[in-house]
């Protein structure tokens, strides 16, 4: 199923996506809402918001080789983690606002999971089960901030530098995606989820048993290789392709300005 947040005369709602139809639901779609208020209304592009409401972001730094070496990084033994604010979080079609502190901010494109269910120390047969669904992330950094200060935080955590949506999905399949980016219609990423060092199931269980992951938490799973600067007026496209669901997450779309 697809699930989003929309924009209604009553205010921003989550909502069902079947087709052009959208049925609002009461809570979010991880509360266990997924049949909803009987309110149905049509919806398009314009109309949607960031559809994740997390306690945390989690991100996984370097899950993929290509990456980690075009960076003149070591793939990592174990899934490197940082956190992004709730504050980063941005709608699609809203705009990255680069700030005055960095000169080389850039595009990550990235597989996002939504937990579902409340999870501490989970088990490898049980990770997938407290996943509700998967959705479109661009980790945003200010590059020559995170090489200034030797931690993420400043460099990850700016507002705008987390756009995400535009929907999630709850039936996917994450090793056959395909994870691209495009800047001005040029494609600079080009990935495979197949590709990642630690997949969703090990990421699950990492994350979990360092931290509780809370309904609606949002882990980011890592950039495949080819990221690169983002400047005033680019418009940037983050998309997972499923060569057999032509379609399937949309396309993550945003501006770019200056602060």
């Amino acid at each position: 199923m697809r699930f989003a947040k929309i924009s209604t005369p009553q205010g921003p709602r989550f909502a069902r996506l079947e087709g052009d139809r959208a049925t609002l639901l009461d809570a979010p779609p991880w509360s266990g809402a997924v049949h909803g208020a009987p309110t149905a209304q049509s919806w398009s592009e314009r109309d949607l918001l960031c559809p994740v409401e997390p306690t945390k972001i989690v991100c996984i730094g370097r899950n993929y080789a290509a990456h980690a070496k075009e960076l003149g990084n070591d793939v990592p033994t174990e899934p490197l983690l940082f956190l992004k604010p709730p504050s980063s979080l941005l709608d699609p079609g809203g705009m990255v606002v680069l700030p005055k502190a960095s000169t080389q901010v850039e595009h990550e494109s990235e597989l996002g999971v939504v937990i579902g269910a409340r999870a501490r120390n989970v088990a490898a047969v049980d990770a997938l089960a407290v996943v509700f669904g998967y959705t479109t992330v661009n980790d945003v950094t200010a590059r020559d901030l995170q090489k200034k200060d030797g931690q993420w935080t400043r460099a990850k955590g700016f507002d705008t530098f987390c756009p995400v949506g535009p929907w999630i999905e709850t039936d996917v399949d994450t090793a056959r995606l395909r994870v691209q980016c495009r800047v001005n219609g040029a494609v600079r990423q080009d990935g495979l989820t197949s590709q990642m060092i630690f997949d969703v199931r090990a990421l699950v269980v990492y994350v979990s048993g360092i931290m509780t992951l809370e309904p609606g938490d949002l882990i980011s799973t890592g950039t495949p290789d080819g990221v690169g600067p983002l400047a005033p007026g680019d418009a940037c496209e983050v998309e997972l392709l499923d060569e057999a669901r032509p379609g399937l997450f949309g396309v993550l779309r945003v501006g770019v300005r200056s602060a």
